[in-house]
């Protein structure tokens, strides 16, 4: 027996959960992102460190929110890639590139509140706009070699599990030895990494302020606030994804029921769809970390509302 006999394939879930997802993500994301690219801005010109993390995670997130429209092409025609082979690998390496340097982003932000909290006075050389640009250079410029393979590769597959010879973009399934040797790197360093960070630096954030008599109770708040909401928004919307890309990378190369293959690339899909919303949550993040950001944002609200 075939593959294709042996699949049952359905793109129905895909078609309206992805278009739904991705519609709402990228109507509320692109606006609020560029909102807060330009207070970032405003921050980064009065030589605010945190401000240079914050500026390039909402510039991450903007570059994926303006391809979405792809993805929703993609997903209304049943996972059928009708666009070129090109588009498909920019649209990849771009979403790629939006989930890694959004979580090494959180990572330099959670560092950041670490040092100032934990060691105000030692390190401040790591707490300078200079320093904070020379990191999030070497983040983008890292993470663009990594998914760069994305460019380099083909990125249009023929849907093995489907008679009417849909064409995928990137995820392919089963996938390749090679391919998910990159996985668990990614996994590795994109998100366990950082991950390992984001814990420990809140860890010890949260037992700084609790036993520093000096804070105050609204202080207190406001930072446990904060930790609870990065440490939230990246194990709820990037664990998931990554839990499924493991399995899937550990299993698929080494053969598998193809039943049980499409079974994993469906619950994979509906992972990342989740991702994606980091697009929205990461913005809501702004305005926990900075006091001054928020009244960048209100006076920004304000002018376009006494304009309009």
């Amino acid at each position: 027996m075939n593959n294709t006999s042996r699949c049952h394939d359905d793109h129905t879930l895909d078609k309206y959960l992805f278009s739904l997802v991705y519609s709402t993500v990228m109507v509320i994301s692109v606006p609020i992102n560029c909102i807060f690219l330009y207070t970032s801005c405003i921050q980064v010109r009065k030589k605010n460190e945190l401000a240079v993390y914050l500026f390039s995670l909402s510039l991450a997130d903007l570059l994926y929110s303006l391809i979405l429209p792809l993805w929703i092409d993609y997903a209304w025609h049943g996972d059928d890639w009708r666009l070129s082979a090109l588009l498909c690998q920019i649209s990849a390496f771009l979403m790629h590139m939006n989930f890694y340097t959004s979580t090494a982003f959180l990572a330099c932000i959670s560092v950041d509140r670490y040092l100032a909290l934990v060691h105000p006075l030692k390190l401040q050389y790591l707490r300078t706009r200079r320093f904070s640009v020379i990191v999030s250079i070497t983040v983008w410029v890292s993470e663009s070699i990594v998914n760069s393979v994305i460019l380099v590769n083909k990125e249009t597959f023929s849907d093995s599990c489907n008679s009417t010879n849909h064409t995928l973009c990137y995820d392919k399934y089963p996938l390749e030895w090679w391919q998910a040797q990159l996985n668990i790197f990614r996994i590795c360093s994109g998100y366990l990494a950082p991950l390992m960070i984001i814990l420990f630096c809140y860890y010890r954030i949260y037992q700084v302020v609790r036993y520093n008599q000096a804070t105050v109770d609204e202080e207190k708040k406001k930072i446990k606030k904060l930790i609870l909401n990065i440490t939230v928004t990246f194990i709820v919307f990037f664990s998931p994804y990554h839990v499924v890309l493991l399995v899937r990378s550990i299993k698929e190369p080494y053969g598998m029921e193809p039943q049980f293959v499409q079974l994993m690339y469906k619950i994979y899909r509906i992972t990342q769809a989740l991702t994606s919303l980091n697009c929205i949550a990461d913005p809501i993040l702004y305005c926990f970390v900075s006091e001054t950001a928020r009244k960048d944002i209100l006076n920004l609200l304000k002018c376009c509302l006494t304009k309009a």
